[in-house]
């Protein structure tokens, strides 16, 4: 049986929000999900499963079973409504949820841009030193051999300098572009310890990946808590989420201290789980009864400062990956003027 292509992140997130804002109007679950259905039928993958929901939610099943037996949504929410339907809490959970995968959306995208941009640039630096060991410098080395009756050794030298100035680029570019392989299929499959443990000896890598975990978490914890999950059995589940050793162990810290009778904003902070200056936000928040609105603030605060690091990121290796294929190819270029540069005095 083929697999079945999952709903996007963005249709996640405008399918929890849509379906919130439909069950706060008092319209009934089966009217909710018909209202789904596009005049045209272009609604995409929900469009094709909307058949499949209305079916489930007719013969009485919950919104969690009627998702699941579709087949298009991620676990984690299906998860996240059933909690929301035990607890009476499902309009709370579906507008967090769709706030969450908006967010996720816009993180992941520069994550991608982040590994695709080193990738294209590589790439075409290959292409281009191809280019020239192929046919630009034969092209060249054929001319010179013909014009180089008189021109002395050091001058033609510098040909040879080109083909080995490029064969060892180019077998450096290959080199880099086969580990940025190797290496989003180990982050893929069962290294994705090993290769986070690689990225965080950069301490800019080491801070983003951390500002991504603590994301995750804090995200989870905010719908858990919605869902009305109690307070430490919301930050157990919710640890699942950060995926970052460094930060799983931090939550192992707090999990211990709220054990010993702290609320979450003091555990986390005596641990330091966040910078000092979004967790101050917690204690009068959880004071003062407002816990949810703080959460969602530190979300939104958290994902615009991982926003900001994946862009500083991207906008210093932009540069860098763009001076090396200028680097590249100057050199080469050089490196064929100068024997016409020889030439040309000794016919002066």
């Amino acid at each position: 049986m083929a697999k079945k292509e999952k709903l996007d992140l963005l249709g996640v997130s405008a399918f929890c929000e849509s379906m919130g804002m439909m069950i706060q109007s008092g319209i009934q679950l089966d009217e909710a999900i018909s209202l789904f259905r596009q005049k045209d039928h272009k609604g995409g993958v929900l469009e094709e499963n909307i058949e499949i929901m209305e079916k489930s939610i007719a013969e009485g099943n919950s919104l969690k079973t009627a998702m699941e037996e579709c087949g298009i949504f991620p676990e984690y929410v299906l998860k996240m409504i059933e909690t929301g339907e035990s607890t009476g809490k499902l309009e709370d959970v579906l507008f967090t949820l769709a706030d969450y995968y908006e967010k996720q959306n816009t993180i992941i995208g520069k994550i991608r841009s982040a590994l695709i941009y080193p990738l294209a640039m590589f790439i075409m630096i290959i292409i281009v030193l191809f280019i020239m060991l192929k046919a630009v410098l034969p092209s060249f080395s054929g001319v010179y051999t013909t014009l180089t009756g008189s021109l002395s050794d050091s001058s033609y030298r510098y040909i040879s300098y080109a083909y080995i100035f490029c064969r060892v680029v180019l077998i450096i570019m290959i080199i880099l572009v086969v580990l940025l392989i190797v290496g989003y299929l180990m982050y893929k499959g069962s290294g994705k310890r090993k290769i986070q443990n690689f990225l965080a000896t950069n301490k800019t890598l080491a801070s983003i990946m951390e500002s991504l975990a603590l994301y995750r978490f804090t995200s989870a914890y905010e719908v858990l808590l919605a869902s009305g999950k109690m307070q430490d059995d919301a930050l157990e589940e919710a640890e699942q989420m950060a995926d970052y050793e460094p930060v799983e162990k931090k939550l192992d810290q707090v999990a211990e201290k709220m054990r010993e009778g702290n609320g979450f904003a003091n555990a986390a902070n005596e641990v330091e789980l966040y910078e000092p200056i979004y967790g101050r936000m917690l204690i009068p928040g959880e004071r003062s009864g407002n816990t949810d609105r703080i959460l969602s603030r530190l979300i939104s605060l958290l994902a615009n400062s991982a926003s900001s690091q994946l862009d500083d990121f991207i906008n210093t290796i932009e540069p860098l990956l763009s001076g090396l294929l200028m680097l590249a190819i100057g050199i080469a270029l050089l490196s064929l003027m100068l024997p016409l540069i020889g030439i040309m005095n000794s016919i002066g």
